[in-house]
């Protein structure tokens, strides 16, 4: 039977080393003899310490698969080369071994590294058990030595690839988010199972639920820039405050977002609006997606945000300079004849028009600048902006001429218009110096099946009356003023 057990032990293929650990025990007796408690703290307040315990270590015995695994012909070979074989970076997982056994453990393990003969670097996972019969004196301890070299390489790399992943999450240049939204996917399924085909029919009767929705988005995680971008101190407090992030005019987008999750669109692109913790708004291109192997749950999910908020506020600016004189802030040329084109299209009826001319813009272009004329011009569009509301809109169509379009008005209203611009006019030059704003004004109305060119030739029409009467009042007083003097 003891034979069999030593062919047993020499050809299993697990590298085992037969040890005898008696003089470690006497050497931990004469420690504890002199009051030592804390082994750990002993050691590293000395590592010759830690040598002197191996010293105390000696190898009977090996196995076959020890001689392969460590590149020697035979135990000589090997027990001449431990120096080798045991050095470096083993220090802290030989002390942790050695610590179990002070506490008295019958077995220990440890993850270490070992060196072939030939020089390679071995990690490996140490097992020991002091052998029964033997825990008196350690005489007999059997250690199992297994190479997870590859293992431990795999598991390297596995933690070099998540840290390589979690510094392009962090530092991407782009807002990026982790959310769960397997709260929501089991909202929808509730309301699938109540029968509900057209989703779009059912957010429309029920708001509350993309209200509901949005309130059960659970954000995992956001990236550096994301906290930049909504003027967050830190992922905390962005966290803690996401009502404000998700409110107001995120709700449409969020309603069409819900209806492609609907109909199964996992990935999604849109431009949405988000806003910063300070209250402004944040214009951003969203892409949406249900990570793989995610899909039956919804429950990790990316979001990349890109801030568009700059290229919106271009956008619509160049919308307003499209639409709008940017001189006088009111309508220009171009909306003005859009707009004809859609009353006479559309309506509704009644339609009237008021026609402003600007009176002497030229004399004090001629007098005293066009920076006075240009600042004549401003006050012109105060005067029209503010005397004029919506659905009525005020025009600037030419250098010094104006047109207000009211739809839906008759020619009573327009004269009560007519009556505050005047007003305003007068109102106005109580406020500023210099050149006086006046206006000439001729207003006119067509009900529906009349033209609306011939409604606007006729309130021109009267607008140039009314400057001829203004001129040639101006001109009696004139004379009048000379025949004074004279």
């Amino acid at each position: 039977m003891g034979v069999d057990l030593l062919d047993f032990f020499d050809v299993t293929p697990t590298s085992l080393w037969l040890e005898d650990y008696s003089q470690l025990r006497a050497l931990f007796d004469r420690w504890r003899a002199q009051g030592v408690t804390s082994l750990r703290r002993f050691l590293e307040e000395d590592p010759r310490r830690v040598a002197e315990c191996s010293a105390c270590i000696r190898v009977l015995k090996v196995n076959r698969h020890t001689l392969d695994l460590y590149g020697a012909r035979d135990y000589e070979e090997l027990a001449a080369h431990l120096a080798q074989v045991l050095r470096d970076d083993m220090f802290q997982a030989h002390v942790g071994e050695l610590e179990q056994m002070w506490e008295g453990r019958s077995t220990f393990e440890s993850k270490s590294v070992n060196y072939t003969l030939s020089g390679r670097r071995m990690d490996i996972l140490l097992r020991g058990v002091i052998l029964p019969g033997h825990e008196a004196d350690w005489s007999r301890v059997l250690v199992a030595i297994e190479d997870v070299s590859a293992l431990e390489e795999a598991r390297h790399r596995a933690a070099a690839s998540e840290q390589y992943a979690l510094g392009i999450f962090e530092h991407a240049p782009v807002s990026l988010w982790v959310e769960n939204f397997s709260a929501i996917r089991e909202l929808l399924n509730e309301v699938r199972e109540q029968g509900i085909i057209d989703f779009r029919t059912f957010t429309d009767v029920h708001p509350e639920f993309v209200e509901r929705c949005m309130s059960e988005i659970q954000v995992l995680d956001v990236n550096h820039y994301t906290l930049g971008m909504f003027r967050a101190p830190d992922k905390a407090t962005l966290l803690a405050r996401l009502p404000e992030v998700f409110r107001d005019e995120m709700r449409p987008h969020f309603r069409e977002q819900l209806l492609d999750l609907w109909e199964g669109r996992l990935f999604q692109q849109r431009e949405v609006v988000n806003y910063a913790l300070d209250g402004s708004e944040v214009n951003v291109h969203l892409q949406f997606s249900v990570l793989p192997g995610h899909e039956a749950q919804w429950d990790l999910v990316l979001l990349a945000l890109t801030d568009i908020t700059a290229r919106k506020k271009a956008e619509a600016y160049l919308e307003f300079l499209g639409k709008h004189d940017v001189l006088t802030k009111l309508k220009n040329r171009s909306f003005y004849v859009d707009e004809l084109n859609r009353l006479h299209r559309k309506g509704p009826f009644p339609v009237s028009a008021i026609v402003v001319d600007m009176d002497n813009l030229k004399t004090v272009n001629d007098q005293l600048g066009h920076a006075a004329g240009d600042a004549l011009l401003r006050r012109a569009g105060e005067v029209l902006a503010k005397a004029i509301q919506k659905p009525y809109q005020a025009a600037r169509i030419g250098g010094d001429e104006f047109a207000v379009l009211m739809p839906g008005a008759d020619a009573r209203d327009a004269e009560t218009v007519a009556d505050s611009i005047t007003k305003l006019v007068e109102l106005n030059n109580q406020f500023y110096g210099g050149p006086k704003l006046s206006f000439s004004m001729g207003f006119a109305s067509c009900e529906e099946g009349e033209s609306v060119e011939a409604m606007l030739r006729e309130a021109d029409a009267a607008m140039y009356e009314a400057k001829r009467r203004r001129n040639e009042m101006s001109r009696t007083s004139m004379e009048a003023d000379t025949a004074r003097d004279a």
